[in-house]
């Protein structure tokens, strides 16, 4: 994280070092979510703001669209987003009791 380093507004920043409990919808049962990255930084009036970001491809962050045959690959991106949902949902709440940001980004945002 280059960017973060060199960046002056960035007052702190760490990668997967969060933890953020989720339950599972694929077995009902409580994990661990480790997002990718908790940035401090500080705003254009001098205050700070918190986030957390995920970096996902923008195709794991659309749920897959419905087939008539349930092949193992849309089994497998189905579970897959259910599982990222959770996460995120959890996330998101997370960061709402701290009053912190919870941010998803893609190569879209990220102009890969």
């Amino acid at each position: 994280m280059v960017w973060c380093d060199s960046n002056p507004n960035v007052l702190e920043w760490k990668s997967e070092e969060i933890v953020i409990p989720y339950v599972s919808p694929i077995d009902s049962r409580v994990h661990r979510y480790f997002p990718d990255f908790y940035v401090g930084v500080r705003t254009k009036t001098g205050g700070t703001e918190k986030f957390i970001i995920e970096i996902k491809p923008l195709k794991q962050t659309t749920p897959p669209q419905k087939q008539q045959r349930r092949t193992k690959r849309y089994i497998t991106e189905v579970m897959t987003y259910a599982v990222n949902d959770a996460k995120w949902r959890a996330a998101t709440e997370y960061c709402k009791d701290r009053k912190w940001q919870f941010k998803i980004l893609t190569e879209k945002e990220l102009k890969i």
